[in-house]
């Protein structure tokens, strides 16, 4: 049989060890409670971030579809730039080819600079030349109205030789039967 001693130093490691394992058994216990709290801890600041996480994506989503409608909207203004600027570069080609002729034109306006003076002559000359045809023609006016003066008169003297000859003709006309 074992003796007091080995019992006792039987009982007193028994007793240590029980104690040693309600002291570990107590520090697990203390670490899952401490783990516990720092998992929840973490799980909450976790689901606060997640939270905040949904907030910015939704906000990301509505700022990606404003800047998708405004690229959408700048591609169907940059396609109408592009149509105006077509048609300004149709324009441009245009008034290019007019351009071209205006070596032309002012090739005539020199000409026209050169002959105007003498046109400014020949028209003076032609207006000296009016003036006198338009003399002439008073005058000839005038003489127009001398003859109209005498026609008329010439007009009244065949009217009344006309009116002689009548009278002459009836006492003839009666005798018209008579001659062969």
């Amino acid at each position: 049989m074992p003796s007091a001693d080995t019992k006792r130093i039987l009982i007193e490691m028994v007793a240590r060890l029980s104690r040693e394992t309600q002291v570990h058994l107590d520090e697990r216990h203390y670490h899952f409670y401490i783990n516990k709290i720092v998992v929840i801890s973490i799980s909450l600041l976790l689901i606060i971030i997640a939270a905040f996480n949904v907030y910015y994506v939704r906000i990301l989503y509505e700022n990606m579809s404003g800047i998708v409608n405004n690229m959408d909207s700048m591609h169907y203004n940059m396609q109408s730039v592009s149509l105006k600027m077509q048609n300004i570069t149709d324009n441009v080609i245009s008034f290019d080819e007019s351009m071209e002729h205006m070596v032309q034109i002012n090739a005539h306006t020199a000409a026209m600079a050169e002959v105007l003076p003498s046109m400014r002559s020949s028209m003076n000359q032609i207006v000296d030349d009016m003036e006198g045809i338009d003399q002439g023609m008073a005058r000839m006016s005038h003489s127009m109205g001398n003859m109209s003066v005498r026609v008329g008169r010439m007009t009244g003297g065949v009217a009344i030789m006309r009116e002689n000859v009548r009278q002459i003709s009836r006492p003839m006309g009666a005798m018209n039967p008579f001659m062969p």
